[in-house]
């Protein structure tokens, strides 16, 4: 059975803004949901999930990631666009940390590359496929339509080739030609049954936006940007003094290399700049407090389990959900500010540490013996 790992973290209390550009006049927004009544500001999962990426980038080295940050022209660079690592039919291709745990997807233009990567290969698979299939049953029909379709398609595949060779061959200011030959390029791959790409894969670690545990009143502060003052000098931003919550799920079983979970847990327990406006602001996104259950289970039944009540957290509906016996406490690894709560004894069997990274060092050991990791 496949072991799941699930968290809730909350962070320090901290003051917040946004790095998003958004504004309503000159005041610069936060983003916001109502929650449970009132409205509270939230960070998006994509806004962590980059903050991940960068984290590994930072740690794990530029070669880890394939969608690297460039500080300089503040924008992603790819090393691979074309995702070869997850091609069966090409080789020396890279599974980059961060495609395999975070995913990706990409609508790929028709093309020449495209087409020899991609849509070719995949195409003559699907014909062997069928051809395969025919033998098993041992349906001749089958067999020889399979193999007419085969032929038919090297026969065009031949043609499609010299063709890519003769368009190389023109000038910029053979126009016409070009757009003829485009044209024939064009019926040969319907011929072909050659269809569009999209390279994708869904993300094996899933993360929950991050919403205020406090209610958002409204703040905002005055600034001048420095210097010669005009109309646009005077601006505002909207400012949340609170802490944040949100949860994630990752099922080691989906990676290819099953050992990025512990990269995931240090990920983590080790965030920083998420939110915030980061020219004016910095909010620590690490985690004050975290909660990480490694389970059989496929349900997290944690997921926003913090609560802010007189200023304290609180987790009184895990607290419940161990005493209704829907979650075994024996699962949990608590960690940071809340392993000095009283409730906490009501969680025998749980660990306890008072460090989030002893706390993160646990699971990671869990995981480790679990999948047999080194």
């Amino acid at each position: 059975m496949s072991k799941h790992l699930f968290g809730v973290v909350v962070t320090s209390h901290g003051a917040a803004a946004n790095n998003r550009g958004d504004n309503e006049g000159n005041i610069t927004t936060l983003q916001k949901l109502l929650w449970n009544g009132a409205i509270h500001t939230t960070v998006s999962a994509e806004a962590m999930r980059w903050a991940i990426r960068y984290y590994w980038q930072q740690t794990l080295g530029s070669n880890a990631v394939n969608r690297r940050w460039n500080e300089q022209k503040s924008d992603h660079e790819w090393q691979d666009s074309l995702w070869k690592g997850w091609n069966p039919d090409v080789s020396g291709g890279v599974v980059y940390a961060d495609d395999d745990v975070l995913g990706f997807m990409q609508a790929l233009a028709a093309s020449q590359e495209t087409d020899t990567l991609h849509a070719i290969p995949r195409r003559q698979r699907e014909l062997r496929e069928a051809e395969e299939e025919a033998e098993k049953d041992e349906d001749l029909k089958a067999l020889e339509k399979a193999g007419e379709h085969k032929a038919k398609f090297e026969e065009n595949l031949e043609k499609l080739r010299a063709a890519w060779d003769r368009l190389a061959a023109f000038s910029s200011d053979q126009k016409d030609e070009i757009k003829k030959l485009e044209k024939e390029i064009q019926a040969l791959r319907r011929r072909m049954d050659l269809k569009g790409v999209t390279l994708n894969r869904r993300g094996v670690l899933e993360v929950t936006r991050a919403i205020s545990l406090t209610p958002f009143e409204g703040d905002i502060t005055f600034n001048a940007k420095s210097g010669e003052k005009t109309s646009t000098s005077l601006y505002g931003t909207e400012v949340h003094a609170t802490r944040y919550q949100y949860g994630f799920a990752l099922t080691p079983e989906g990676l290819h290399d099953k050992s990025r979970a512990l990269n995931v847990v240090d990920a983590v327990t080790s965030l920083s700049e998420v939110a915030g406006n980061q020219s004016r602001f910095l909010y620590d996104f690490s985690p004050d407090s975290v909660i990480f259950r490694w389970t059989d289970d496929f349900a997290p039944r944690i997921l926003y389990g913090f609560q802010l009540n007189d200023g304290q957290v609180n987790f009184p509906e895990i607290v419940r959900r161990v005493e209704a016996k829907d979650i075994e406490p024996s699962e949990l690894i608590l960690g940071g500010a809340i392993a000095d709560h009283p409730d906490c004894q009501k969680l025998m069997g749980a660990s306890i540490n008072r460090g989030v990274k002893s706390a993160a060092d646990e699971v990671k050991r869990r995981i480790k013996q679990s999948l047999k990791l080194a």
